[in-house]
C-alpha cells in the first residue's frame, strides 16, 4: 500500500452515508403505501387509454396502455429498493436522513436550527398504522422528513427533536 493512499476503511468524500453512524430503518409498510398510491394513478391512465382505445380503436392508444403498464412494472421496482434506501441516526448535535438511489442524499439538521418539527399522517399511512416526521429550519429549501414511522416512533422522535432543539436553542 502506497504511503499517499487512504485506507481501505476510509470514507470516499463521494459516499453519502457514512458507516459510522446506526441507522435506524423506516418500516417497509411504505412499501404498499407507495405502491396503492402508483395503482391509483396508473389505473386512471389506464382507464382514460382503454376508453380512448375502445372508443377509436386507434393503435396509439394500445401502446400507450403497454408504455403505462412497462413503466408501472419499473416505478414498482424502483419504490422498493427507494423505501429501502432511507434511513435516519440521531447524533449528539444533529439528525442524519439519508434517501435515494441515483442521487443519493444526506441532509443533517443540527437540533438548533430547528423551529419546528410536525408529525403527519395521510389516510393511506393512517391505513398501514404509519407517519411521517417534518422538520422545520430557517431554510425554504429543507427537505428534512422521516417518512414510514409507526405513530409511537413518531411521536418519540418528535418529542425527542423538540426537546433537543430547545435546549440547543436557549444556548445561541
Amino acid at each position: 500500500m502506497n504511503a499517499a493512499e487512504p485506507p481501505q476503511s476510509a470514507v470516499s468524500a463521494l459516499e453519502p452515508w457514512p458507516d459510522t453512524v446506526h441507522w435506524q430503518p423506516i418500516s417497509t409498510d411504505l412499501i404498499w403505501v407507495e405502491l396503492l398510491r402508483l395503482a391509483m394513478g396508473l389505473a386512471v391512465l389506464l382507464v382514460g387509454l382503454a376508453l380512448g382505445w375502445a372508443f377509436t380503436g386507434h393503435w396509439l392508444f394500445g401502446a400507450g396502455c403497454a408504455v403505462v403498464l412497462l413503466g408501472g412494472g419499473w416505478r414498482v421496482v424502483t419504490t422498493v429498493r427507494a423505501v429501502h434506501a432511507w434511513g435516519y441516526a440521531e447524533r449528539a448535535d444533529d439528525l442524519l436522513i439519508r434517501h435515494g438511489l441515483l442521487v443519493r442524499r444526506l441532509s443533517i439538521v443540527p437540533y438548533s436550527r430547528m423551529q419546528f418539527v410536525d408529525v403527519s399522517a395521510g389516510p393511506l399511512e393512517r391505513a398501514f398504522d404509519l407517519a411521517t416526521v417534518q422538520l422545520h429550519t430557517a431554510a425554504a429549501a429543507s427537505d428534512a422528513r422521516v417518512p414510514g414511522l409507526r405513530p409511537a416512533e413518531a411521536a418519540r422522535l418528535r418529542d425527542r427533536l423538540t426537546a433537543l432543539g430547545e435546549d440547543r436553542a436557549e444556548g445561541l
